[in-house]
């Protein structure tokens, strides 16, 4: 890892493609896009991507490099302040119960850095990494390889691999993490248990939403894995407290449903009770997203004087300035709007964060008094989104069209090992935030040598 890396324009490693190449890649995508996205998340109706973005592998690298260090640094801050789930609970001032599952007593410990995600903008051509996600519910993962492979397969039967490939498999990956995180013996039976009545798309028809993830099983036993794929609300427990999925019990759980947002049901009580009984393995412990609070993010920057000269070096490079949103916070956000963006500390997908810049007065001065009351948020620098060429297909003429558009980046880390990368991409005339809630387009990333 450089701390001062130079990074590469975000567009030359496709622009460094032959121009027959690039051509033949857009063609060849925008001519089969429906097969490409078949089943992928999406809320846009208007758009499809043509291509995925391109990155050099030598930038990858470097970027999952500083994402692993800085997700130790968010881990030692919260160290530094609490020893226990429990203790950092309550420093977070996240109410008693909202996180399900959460044992109090257990100890931080590096193991809850066993996946996570961290969510970078390209802003003046260096990564900004605006939040952290860490815990085993990271969305994104299954659209992302498949569609990144699905390219890939469209590219190979016309023969435009040449220097270029798809990022690793980052399913593989979390295959392997489980495994090794876990210490299963082969042939476990592992649950994979989702929350079906939560808000995401294509969860109003459970039961094709389930079929669809069929290949998940069927690369899971590559790795010695027996994955049942299903409902949360459908677990049970046996006498002894072991759980039961479809009828039958399970070695470990591979928690995919997020802690503090998950429908109550008999299944999750289910879950609970083989927990505190101590017969389910799961990954991961749903301690883990306590540390991808963005308050951890003020603590980080509270903390620069304790770091080495190379990782204070990198929290000022690569994360945002953040501090707690408190009433003596509230001048300065006023009088700097424009520089500032307010974001529930506990938040995601997009939800409740305010853009400084994108707000009247007034709606701005508003909107932070409110977070000031209500407390649980943060007060950011902004940084804008790059606009980087992409090509995309308008789904009712099947015509080409090339814009420039932000994009984020996404890369994936199971068992602190580097994978693949969930790319957001913006569409014509999109707005500068970019989650699935407000019609981006979800794809992976190709490297370049």
């Amino acid at each position: 890892m450089d701390p001062n890396y130079v990074w590469p324009p975000a567009a030359q490693p496709w622009s460094d493609l032959p121009e027959s190449t690039r051509t033949a890649m857009v063609a060849s995508g925008a001519a089969a896009w429906e097969q490409v996205f078949h089943g992928r998340a999406t809320y846009n109706r208007q758009w499809r991507l043509a291509r995925p973005p391109v990155l050099t592998a030598d930038a990858f690298r470097e970027l999952n490099e500083v994402c692993d260090r800085i997700a130790q640094l968010i881990l030692q801050a919260c160290r530094r302040r609490a020893s226990t789930a429990g203790q950092l609970r309550r420093l977070l001032d996240v109410p008693e119960g909202e996180t399900r599952l959460l044992d109090e007593d257990e100890p931080l410990h590096d193991g809850l850095l066993a996946a996570f995600r961290p969510d970078v903008l390209l802003s003046d051509g260096v990564p900004c990494i605006v939040e952290y996600n860490i815990d085993s519910s990271l969305g994104g993962a299954f659209d992302a390889d498949t569609v990144i492979y699905r390219y890939a397969d469209l590219y190979r039967e016309r023969g435009l691999l040449d220097g270029v490939r798809p990022a690793p498999s980052l399913l593989d990956q979390r295959f392997v993490a489980i495994r090794d995180t876990l210490g299963l013996a082969d042939g476990a039976r592992v649950a994979l248990l989702m929350d079906l009545d939560a808000d995401y798309p294509g969860l109003e028809d459970p039961e094709t939403f389930l079929r669809i993830l069929d290949p998940l099983a069927d690369r899971a036993k590559h790795f010695g894995i027996d994955l049942v794929i299903a409902g949360l609300a459908t677990a049970t427990v046996d006498a002894g407290k072991h759980l039961l999925v479809g009828g039958a019990p399970v070695d470990a759980l591979f928690r995919l449903f997020v802690p503090n947002r998950v429908t109550p049901s008999a299944g999750l009580d289910a879950v609970a009770a083989a927990l505190a009984a101590g017969t389910l393995p799961m990954f991961v412990s749903a301690a883990a997203w306590l540390l991808g609070n963005k308050l951890n993010y003020a603590w980080l920057w509270a903390d620069l004087d304790l770091l080495s000269e190379a990782d204070r070096t990198l929290v000022r490079r690569y994360v945002p300035h953040t501090v707690a949103l408190t009433a003596d916070q509230l001048d300065r956000a006023l009088a700097d709007q424009a520089n500032l963006v307010a974001k529930p500390a506990g938040g995601s997908a997009g939800y409740g964060v305010l853009i400084g810049r994108e707000l009247s007065p007034v709606a701005w001065e508003d909107g932070v008094r409110a977070a000031v009351d209500a407390g649980g948020n943060i007060l950011q620098r902004y940084h804008h989104a790059d606009r980087v060429p992409m090509d995309f297909v308008r789904i009712e003429t099947g015509e080409t069209v090339t814009a420039e558009v932000p994009y984020s980046l996404a890369p994936y880390l199971f068992g602190r090992t580097a994978s693949g990368a969930l790319a957001r991409v913006g569409f014509p005339g999109c707005e500068e935030v970019l989650n699935l809630a407000r019609g981006v387009l979800l794809t992976g990333i190709l490297l370049t040598d």
